[in-house]
């Protein structure tokens, strides 16, 4: 796997004709536990009392549930078809403040943004559902530094696996795809599907590697002021 320094021939890592950054947002510049906590906490609690169950056998039941719709599924995102399927009687917005005090940036992700902001037009290209990317913005508040913040999911009806996402994001912010540059925490999703467009892409392994070779790779946020 080609890390940071050793750069495959034939790239372009300059960022002189980049205009536009493009993140993901849970995993990447939110701390995933947020989201762990309301999909993986809160709704199976909630199954466990509506039907007197234990919190561990109601977990893995939600779970499998889950599992078999799959993220590449807009389903998976859409937190208020699983409180109608599971006949729950609470509300997203209940669930999602019962455990607002989750919300948390990713280390060095305030300094990276105050970095790139005024340098780079910032965005938000998340699959988390509105109401999701809302509260996180809003606790964290950083949601001033981004001109376009946009969840697939919701505002166009669809997930980052498909290639038409990040054309309409590129047209509805005015770039071609050469000059933008997106980073996210999925493999495909937010390195393999952008960059088939020619979005200069970087996945967030946590770890600076990975096992698809020609993926560009880094270990966390600062990376990115490295290779920018």
């Amino acid at each position: 796997m080609r890390g940071l320094t050793e750069k495959p021939a034939g790239i372009c890592y300059t960022s002189a004709m980049k205009k536009v950054i493009s993140f993901d947002l849970d995993g990447t510049l939110v701390d995933a536990r947020y989201g762990d906590m309301v999909w993986n906490h809160g709704i199976p609690a909630e199954y466990a009392r509506a039907y007197g169950m234990s919190f561990e056998d109601a977990r893995k039941f939600i779970r499998t549930r889950y599992e078999s719709v799959g993220d590449g599924d807009i389903l998976w995102y859409e937190i208020g078809h699983w409180l109608k399927l599971f006949s729950l009687d609470v509300e997203a917005d209940t669930l999602l403040e019962r455990y607002e005090s989750c919300i948390s940036l990713m280390p060095d992700a305030a300094e990276v943004l105050k970095e790139l902001h005024g340098r780079y037009t910032l965005v938000i290209a998340s699959n988390a559902a509105r109401i999701f990317v809302e509260k996180e913005l809003a606790h964290t508040g950083v949601a001033g530094l981004f001109t376009h913040i946009i969840s697939a999911t919701t505002d166009y009806g669809t997930i980052k696996k498909e290639e038409g996402f990040f054309r309409r994001l590129c047209a509805e912010i005015g770039v071609e795809s050469s000059e933008m540059v997106h980073i996210g925490d999925h493999p495909v999703f937010d390195h393999d599907v952008p960059s088939g467009l020619g979005i200069e892409s970087y996945h967030i392994s946590g770890h600076g590697s990975d096992d698809a070779g020609e993926r560009r790779t880094i270990s966390g946020l600062k990376d990115l002021l490295e290779v920018l």
